[in-house]
This record gives C-alpha cells, sequence and structure tokens, in this order.
C-alpha cells in the first residue's frame, strides 16, 4: 500500500472517531442569560489559537487589562501547550482559530467600580470566535466564557462547539468575604482566591482585614497599628506593596477590592498600637484595666479616623468602604462614668444605640466626605430611627433576613445580602444546594 493510501485512511479512522464522539457541551458557569450550542465542533491546537482586536473596538493592543488576559487564559485553555508532542500525530494541519474581541469603551487603565457593564455577546463558529462587550470587564466575563467551553477528549485533543451566548451578570455585586484578622492568610492564597473568583465571576473582593485578634494591615500613617497589634509584626501583615499586588491581580481580573476597617467594635488589636482609643471598663468607680469599643465620646477619637480613612482612600482606589458597626457589647461603655455623662448631655438616657449611632454617624461622614460610599452592617440601620440614603447595608443576620432586605429598601437605601450564604452554617457540610436555593428578590414590593 503506497505511503499516501495509508495516511488517508489513518485520516479517515480519525474523522470517524471524531463525528462518533462528537457532542454538546454545557460548560459555562454561572449558567449564561442565553446560551445555544450544537453539536458542531471545531478542533483547536495551541500551535494555531490565537486572540486578537477587531478593528472596530476601543481598545486595541497595548490595553492592559485585556493583553494580560489574552496570556492568562491561553494557559488556562491549552495548560499543556509547552508539550507539543501531542500534537505531532494529527495527519492534518489544525485549522487557524481566532478569538476576536471588541470593546466600545477602553477603560484599559482603570479600575472596575459598581457602574461597570459586564454585559457581552460571544459567537463561536468554524475558525473563529467573536466576542463583543461593552468593556474590557465584560470582555473578561466573555473570555472566561470561553474557555470554559473549551474541553479535551480522551485523545487529548482540544474541541470547541459552535455556540451562541448573550450573557450579562443578574446581580451588580458578587462578593466573597476573607476575614484575614482571625485567620491570616499568605499573600498567595489571596491571589488564588482572586483567581477562582474570576473563574466564577465574581466582581467584589471584600477584604475584612482588621479585627480583634489582630491588625495585619501595615499602615504607613499610624505604623504601630500592626507593629503591635498583629500576630507578628514581621510575618503576619500586609505592606502597601502586599496590597497594591492583591489590588492590581484583582483589577486585571475585573475584581473590586474593598476594605472593611470595622469599628466601634471589633477592635481590640487597635488599641495594642493607638493609645486612648478604645474605651476603659470600670468596675464600680475604678479602672478594670480592661478595654471596649472605640471610645466614641473623645474629638481625639475622630482626629484619628480621619487621618486613617484618608490614607486609606489613597490605597484603596474603589468608591466604596466598608465601616462595620455590628455586635457591638454595651456593657464597657455602660460601666465608664464619662461616657453615661456624655450620654446625659446629649439627651441619650440610657439608651446606647443611640451613642452607636452618634459614632457612626461620625465615620460616615468622615468617609462622604472623602467621596467613599459607605457600606454598613445591619446592625446600623437597625439602630437608627431615621434613615438617609447615606450608606449601603448588608444584611448578615439569620432568621427572616428577606423581611430585613424588605425594610431596608423600604427606606431607599442599597442592600448587599450576605445572611444565607455563611458556609459555617449549621446543618449537613454537603447541602450545598441550599446555598443556590437562595432567591435574594423573593420578598414583597417595598
Amino acid at each position: 500500500m503506497f505511503q499516501t493510501e495509508r495516511r488517508f485512511l489513518r485520516l479517515l479512522f480519525l474523522l470517524c472517531i471524531l463525528h462518533y464522539e462528537a457532542g454538546q457541551v454545557f460548560g459555562v458557569w454561572p449558567m449564561p442569560q442565553q446560551i445555544t450550542q450544537s453539536t458542531d465542533r471545531y478542533l483547536l491546537s495551541p500551535q494555531s489559537f490565537s486572540f486578537s482586536y477587531s478593528k472596530d473596538s476601543a481598545a486595541q493592543s497595548g490595553c492592559s487589562v485585556l493583553d494580560s488576559a489574552f496570556k492568562r487564559y491561553y494557559s488556562l485553555i491549552f495548560p499543556d501547550a509547552a508539550d507539543g508532542a501531542r500534537f505531532s500525530n494529527i495527519w492534518m494541519d489544525p485549522t487557524p482559530f481566532t478569538v476576536s474581541v471588541s470593546v466600545k469603551s477602553g477603560e484599559c487603565d482603570g479600575y472596575p467600580d459598581e457602574g461597570s457593564d459586564e454585559s457581552y455577546n460571544l459567537s463561536v463558529a468554524a475558525g473563529a470566535a467573536a466576542l463583543k462587550a461593552q468593556s474590557v470587564w465584560g470582555a473578561l466575563r466573555g473570555l472566561e466564557s470561553f474557555s470554559q467551553l473549551v474541553y479535551q477528549d480522551k485523545y487529548n485533543m482540544y474541541f470547541v462547539n459552535k455556540t451562541e451566548i448573550q450573557d450579562f451578570p443578574r446581580f451588580e455585586f458578587r462578593g466573597l468575604l476573607l476575614d484575614t484578622s482571625r485567620h491570616y492568610l499568605p499573600l498567595n492564597a489571596i491571589l488564588k482566591t482572586l483567581d477562582a473568583m474570576a473563574y466564577s465571576k465574581f466582581n467584589v473582593f471584600h477584604w475584612h482585614i482588621v479585627d480583634d485578634p489582630s491588625f495585619p494591615y501595615q499602615s504607613y500613617s499610624y505604623p504601630d497599628l500592626s507593629s503591635k497589634g498583629a500576630f507578628h509584626p514581621m510575618t503576619h501583615i500586609y505592606t502597601q506593596s502586599d496590597v497594591k499586588r492583591v489590588i492590581s491581580h484583582a483589577r486585571m481580573r475585573g475584581i473590586r477590592v474593598i476594605p472593611e476597617f470595622d469599628t466601634p467594635g471589633h477592635t481590640q488589636s487597635w488599641g495594642k498600637g493607638q493609645p486612648n482609643l478604645l474605651t476603659p471598663c470600670y468596675k464600680g468607680d475604678v479602672p478594670s484595666g480592661t478595654f471596649g469599643p472605640v471610645n466614641p465620646i473623645l474629638d481625639s477619637t475622630y482626629q484619628f479616623m480621619s487621618g486613617l480613612f484618608k490614607e486609606m482612600k489613597s490605597v484603596f482606589p474603589d468608591s466604596y468602604v466598608h465601616l462595620g458597626g455590628d455586635e457591638v457589647n454595651f456593657a464597657c461603655w455602660k460601666s465608664n462614668p464619662n461616657v453615661r455623662a456624655f450620654m446625659t448631655k446629649m439627651g441619650f438616657g440610657h439608651d446606647y444605640t443611640k451613642l452607636e449611632s452618634y459614632y457612626i454617624e461620625n465615620i460616615v461622614n468622615i468617609s462622604s466626605a472623602l467621596n467613599k460610599t459607605p457600606i454598613v452592617w445591619q446592625d446600623v440601620f437597625d439602630y437608627r430611627e431615621r434613615h438617609r440614603p447615606q450608606y449601603v447595608v448588608e444584611v448578615w443576620k439569620g432568621g427572616c433576613y428577606l423581611c430585613e432586605v424588605r425594610r431596608v429598601t423600604k427606606a431607599g437605601l442599597k442592600v448587599i445580602l450576605a445572611a444565607p450564604f455563611y458556609l459555617d452554617l449549621p446543618g449537613p457540610t454537603h447541602n450545598w444546594a441550599r446555598y443556590y436555593n437562595v432567591r435574594p428578590l423573593a420578598f414583597k414590593d417595598p
């Protein structure tokens, strides 16, 4: 048998295998708003695959966000591309395949924000895929979807099916919270978490960076906060360089970084590096030697907070900041004679929720003056008699959380729902369905 005949029969055999194994692959997560797929599929080869900018795209070569994404997704799509041996036995030259990206607005040097348009359309056909988006942030979501469409068969060849997708996120705020005070997380663990968030199209990293146990954030204005308040002043801190790296890593994946500096409670570590910040507790008429929440009656408290938040504005570019305000223990405030005298002077009586509201209002005003939109835990909302549209409320408590969502929206405020998504909720650890069965909008209109 001639060599050409043998090659023809081998090619025919290969095509028969490809036809037999062709199937419909639904692999995009989360499920797009609209997706249509065909059993038609196309062979991809790392050597003949490329990303490109379409001629009508507002972003072109040199766009940091998309240039970086092209390199990243090439490695994700072809994780073993460096091993070219597996492709030497293909008896036909792979057809070139190009993913062409077009965005209407560049934003290549900016940061994602609450108004970012993450919609995109993706069309996959023979030899090419066309990805169209309003912004680079939408293009990132489309690239993620395309990467999830590519799969390998048992012969380790890459394929993608003919597909049409029209997609946009249902909710503009899709966040994940990490507590790096109670459990210090190495920088690489945070970066890997951001990678995982991008795979599921999360767009907000809620960085609960400090709390009672430790103050790992290394402030350049108040260095004693970390040098005295961290678990270790050298090995268990986040330097300014670390924070910049987290923010940069997140930006390249279309993820906002919103820091939380929770006060007046959850601040025991703060007091180690900032004298006279916490309230001295009393036992009878004498100090007990212990300290409670931030002292809300001193001018020095607000001067310090103003300085810290000015620094925060220069470090964290996002327009939002989380101010906390949850789980304030009033026992220490009640024990302190100076605080009680202040309560009388302000006409608060014995209602210490009014004292917390007084404190939070001052902190909200500080952050608002810096053009930061405040986020607070629902405790703050529950303690206020009148609500002005000046902060976003994060609902975290159990019970009828949708009732709380309704009350917040009725007051004209934006709401973030966290209550049903805590990973330590009681019950069988394998019952993951409960997280996906939550219906955040299943409450009556205000």
